[in-house]
């Protein structure tokens, strides 16, 4: 199926007013999500939509709370996103690193409690696009096991890294799990095995069935212990610079 980007971002955006949103910040969200379905990423564009608006209705997502600074020194600021849609939490904070940078030749804004970001890489292309180089990850819930572990204890932690060029920016946009959840969600639905492993089954098997990673919770950290020890460092920074919740 086939569907026209702007009769997309017009549905989304209409239905995001509908619960709530303001009519800028329902466009703003729906173009997030509209521009991630264009770009081929379709775990983290619509086909997440349905869930992030059960967020909504359960009362996890706050459609009118925007992010607040709660301190800040030089180039640094650490920002409450008071439970707001976590793409414009996310979105407005780039807004505000970029600004710094602008100001202080560096910019770093450190978000906490907020939620799901969707695609991290749309925040990778905000920098690039503005001419800035862009690094940025959050901390998950608990969906990896350490390295020789079998229980989540863990987050998946994605890592954005964007660096501008005139012939075409660079952006690498990555979960440390060999495939984000959402990603495996994708190859379960489509009946289709993943092209590598991705994780173990319940008896301790590594597999490229998707359904039997979800199953048993056990998702294959990029680069093995590497991987692993990633997510736990990226985790502890985003935690104490954000003033927020470790996994």
């Amino acid at each position: 199926m086939r569907v026209a980007y702007g009769e997309l971002h017009d549905v989304l955006s209409r239905a995001l007013s509908r619960i709530g949103f303001t009519p800028e910040r329902a466009a703003r969200c729906a173009s997030l999500f509209a521009d991630t379905t264009r770009d081929g990423i379709y775990s983290h564009g619509l086909n997440r939509y349905p869930r992030f608006i059960a967020t909504i209705r359960n009362g996890v997502v706050d459609v009118g709370a925007e992010p607040q600074c709660v301190g800040r020194r030089g180039a640094f600021e650490r920002w409450d996103g008071r439970r707001g849609a976590g793409n414009l939490n996310a979105h407005q904070s780039m807004a505000r690193a970029i600004a710094l940078a602008r100001e202080h030749g560096i910019g770093c804004v450190a978000l906490a409690n907020t939620n799901h970001w969707m695609r991290g890489g749309s925040y990778g292309w905000q920098a690039a696009e503005a001419g800035a180089i862009g690094i940025c990850w959050t901390n998950t819930l608990a969906n990896m096991p350490p390295w020789g572990g079998a229980e989540p204890r863990i987050g998946n932690n994605p890592l954005v890294v964007a660096v501008p060029r005139p012939m075409g920016h660079v952006v690498l946009d990555m979960a440390l799990s060999q495939f984000s959840v959402g990603a495996l969600g994708a190859y379960r639905s489509r009946g289709e095995p993943l092209p590598v492993a991705g994780g173990f089954d319940r008896d301790g098997t590594l597999t490229c069935d998707a359904g039997a990673i979800e199953d048993s919770g056990r998702l294959l950290p990029v680069g093995f212990w590497k991987g692993s020890g990633l997510a736990m460092a990226l985790d502890l920074v985003a935690a104490i610079a954000s003033g927020g919740r470790a996994t």
